[in-house]
């Protein structure tokens, strides 16, 4: 009811979304207290009984399994409190050591992704596309739709090592190769990232592919290069070079903003006399097919031995791990 509220509308409706977010925070913690208060009063009631129903004490038992599951699932959304956790994540996949393997890694890990995605109703949108030479590929960049999407997903950035018998040694030899895992928040227009016109080189191409109706056959795709940094991104999903233009600009921007993050915690770790390795990245995560099936977080120490569950997109384990240690640190 603020007057002129309205007049600056893309500020209202950051405060409309912070309000929902807000409210939802409130509804499920309400929600939670009404079904453990119920569960404790029919708990209550049954032991007030001289002979317990047994079918009532098992229906006790699985609402509190089920309860249980919930309160992890709203902690996790607690734990995701940083200024960005709510946005969009923009995810860069990218084949590394290991050849033909490390491009078959990256599609199996595109499909893992995914799954998760989908099991979480987060919308998917592959913006680029690199294929291997041989199979797999050797580059994707999606975005990925959601609220707290980039919040649960920062915890995947770095590199992630694969070992299992290679499908492409006719020898049958044990293989390891490695991806690095690059993940973005989607940076609103209203987050200031000064980009000049004059630092970018935009260059037009043909969009490549399996061949077909597939491959456009116009100049469509768009590769942007940012001078004074080096940061190069290319978008060529879209059939029109402006769309391609668009969603190139804005991983631009989103990637020119962790630069500026990153810049920012360096200055600060050094204030404190801390040194924080931010490179390429050691490896995070190991995903051993054979000789045995594990996949170990080497952050958290989390190990998971069904191995096809994670690859089908079981990765809440990981990402609950991984942000109750980073809770702890900040607290």
């Amino acid at each position: 009811m603020e007057p002129g509220f309205w007049e600056e509308r893309e500020k209202a409706q950051q405060v409309l979304q912070s309000i929902t977010f807000l409210k939802k925070r409130i509804e499920l913690f309400e929600e939670l207290q009404k079904r453990y208060q119920d569960l404790r009063d029919l708990w209550e009631l049954c032991l007030d009984e001289t002979e317990p129903d047994e079918s009532l004490t098992r229906e006790i038992i699985r609402s509190l399994k089920y309860l249980e599951k919930d309160l992890e699932r709203g902690e996790l959304e607690v734990l995701l409190s940083g200024p960005y956790d709510n946005k969009n994540a923009i995810m860069a996949l990218h084949a590394g050591a290991g050849g033909t393997d490390a491009q078959d890694w990256v599609e199996l890990l595109l499909r893992m992704y995914t799954r998760w995605a989908e099991e979480h109703n987060y919308r998917v949108e592959i913006m680029d596309l690199q294929p291997g030479e041989e199979a797999g590929l050797k580059s994707v960049t999606l975005l990925i739709s959601g609220e707290n999407a980039y919040g649960y997903l920062k915890s995947e950035k770095g590199v992630h090592r694969l070992v299992r018998i290679s499908p492409f040694d006719s020898s049958g030899r044990r293989h390891t190769s490695f991806a690095a895992v690059e993940v973005l928040p989607e940076v609103s227009e209203t987050v200031e990232v000064e980009i000049d016109p004059n630092d970018l080189r935009i260059d037009t191409y043909r969009s490549g592919g399996a061949g077909g109706q597939h491959v456009n056959k116009t100049d469509s795709a768009v590769r942007i290069t940012h001078l004074p940094t080096g940061i190069v991104v290319q978008c060529q999903n879209e059939r029109s070079q402006q769309m391609n233009r668009i969603l190139a600009m804005k991983i631009l921007q989103s990637r020119l903003f962790e630069l500026e993050q990153r810049k920012k915690e360096e200055a600060m770790a050094e204030l404190r006399g801390e040194y924080q390795e931010i490179a390429w990245g050691s490896q995070i995560r190991s995903y051993t097919f054979n000789p045995f099936s594990l996949v170990k977080d080497h952050r958290t120490n989390v190990e998971v031995g069904n191995v096809q569950g994670v690859m089908d997109g079981d990765l809440d384990p990981f990402i609950y791990a991984y942000l109750q240690k980073q809770a702890r640190r900040e607290f």
